[in-house]
């Protein structure tokens, strides 16, 4: 049986409960509330900025562009500028991307399974 330091073990020895462990840094940009729709987002495929945009509901542009920054910083969102008139940027997973949202669908199905019981629960009191 796995005892909790080991499930908490990063692969290169950090510890995620640490403030010092260095993934963190990429768990945050994974799990925050845009970094989540966007990789979601890009699992049903690639997309150009304005089609992101529409598909995210509520997102800013500020905060879209920053995300997408951070994700593909991340190495997990390419960033591709397509040679065409009029040009345009194609965003899409990498196959750490895909790794990582492969993991993120689940957890997000779950979430919407449960939201309703959730809200429920918190007006009852």
């Amino acid at each position: 049986m796995d005892s909790p330091r080991s499930r908490t073990s990063a692969p290169a020895g950090g510890q995620v409960l640490s403030a010092a462990c260095p993934s963190r840094r990429l768990l945050g940009d994974i799990t925050s509330k845009w970094g989540v729709l966007v990789l979601i987002a890009l699992s049903r495929g690639p997309s150009r900025w304005s089609e992101l945009s529409r598909a995210i509901g509520g997102i800013s542009e500020k905060m879209l562009a920053q995300t997408l920054r951070t994700l593909d910083g991340d190495g997990l969102v390419l960033r591709e500028a397509r040679p065409v008139v009029p040009p345009h940027v194609v965003y899409s997973l990498t196959e750490e991307g895909r790794q990582v949202t492969g993991l993120l669908v689940p957890l997000v199905e779950w979430v919407q399974d449960h939201a309703g019981a959730a809200d429920a629960m918190e007006r009852s009191g």
